[in-house]
């Protein structure tokens, strides 16, 4: 199997696992219940885009680019990281972002600005369409721009994460009987799912939807999974059918925030002393939350919780007078 090139300085060492036995105890659910914390990853605020760009950067590298550019909503982790990453680098980073721009900058978009992103404003229908048309004047103009999609999910992107289910399973020899996460852009799913297979972990791995109908999902899913085995020379083809999403929770819609996602980022603090995010974790941990306390699992499960980051959602003004009232 081909084994990828990816920029050290990124992804230093594994990112922690960590006991959550409090909070198991405080919804009263007989699982061993831990977490891995992708939010811990080098870049400012971590998050799981970090694996990703680790291997997409080390490509522009690889051909010379002077500018980084993706795009995503408003409080995208995604082009937080990006601009970060670019930084550390010695790239310019170019930020397609949807949405209004907000009166006062605050999370991720503040970071984008202390970065020093040069930010290009769109609807959230335009943005792949305005990103496009910045990357082809950018290249008439002579200059060198290297292309990131949303959430930096292509087959290079996505990779990231089937390393990450080997760093799991073989570097820190854990084994959990199923793995829990937010899934959105699908990058992050289909790397641990090309993993699995690839590396022989034989547990569930549980996409909780933020924005996706489940089948749309497990179409994407399947698809960069087997586009994954494919970059990595140790081809197997992945049908929907093998996918696992859940798209209960996804209902309200991108980044609505719920008293479900308010009451998961309130327990989690309070109880564990861990931070999550009104669209992805929070998200995710909910749909966990229900789970637990349901029964869902059987006694003794050992249920792991994939933290990818997004903390600095919280600060953004729209959300977080909401969670404290």
């Amino acid at each position: 199997m081909k084994d990828l090139k990816f920029i050290e300085a990124l992804l230093p060492q594994p990112t922690p696992v960590q006991r959550l036995d409090a909070f198991a105890s405080y919804l009263g659910a007989n699982v061993e219940l831990t977490i891995k914390r992708d939010d811990l990853t080098v870049l400012p605020f971590g998050g799981n885009k970090t694996r990703k760009l680790a291997y997409l950067l080390h490509d522009a590298l690889s051909q010379g680019a002077e500018i980084v550019m993706t795009t995503g909503a408003v409080q995208s982790n995604h082009c937080r990281q990006t601009a970060a990453a670019a930084r550390m680098l010695g790239f310019k980073p170019i930020l397609v972002l949807g949405g209004e721009r907000p009166n006062t900058p605050s999370g991720n978009y503040f970071v984008d600005l202390l970065l020093d992103a040069e930010i290009h404003w769109t609807t959230m229908e335009a943005r792949l369409e305005t990103l496009n048309r910045l990357y082809e004047e950018l290249k008439s103009a002579g200059k060198k721009p290297y292309f990131i999609t949303y959430g930096g999910s292509n087959a290079l992107g996505a990779a990231a994460y089937a390393f990450a289910m080997k760093e799991l399973i073989e570097t820190q020899n854990f084994h959990p009987d199923v793995i829990v996460f937010a899934s959105s852009s699908g990058g992050t799913q289909a790397g641990l799912v090309a993993g699995a297979r690839l590396f022989g972990y034989k547990g569930r791995i549980i996409g909780i939807s933020v924005d996706e109908p489940e089948e749309k999902l497990k179409e994407k899913v399947a698809n960069l999974a087997t586009q994954v085995t494919e970059l990595l020379e140790a081809p197997r083809e992945i049908t929907p059918e093998e996918v696992d999403v859940i798209d209960t929770y996804a209902k309200p819609g991108y980044g609505v925030m719920t008293e479900k996602e308010k009451n998961a980022i309130l327990t989690c603090a309070r109880v564990q002393g861990c931070i999550l995010d009104p669209v992805y974790t929070g998200r995710a941990m909910a749909a966990l939350m229900d789970m637990l306390k349901s029964g869902y699992f059987d006694d003794g499960t050992k249920v792991l919780f994939w933290h990818t980051g997004g903390s600095p959602a919280i600060f953004a003004e729209r959300y977080s007078s909401e969670i404290l009232r």
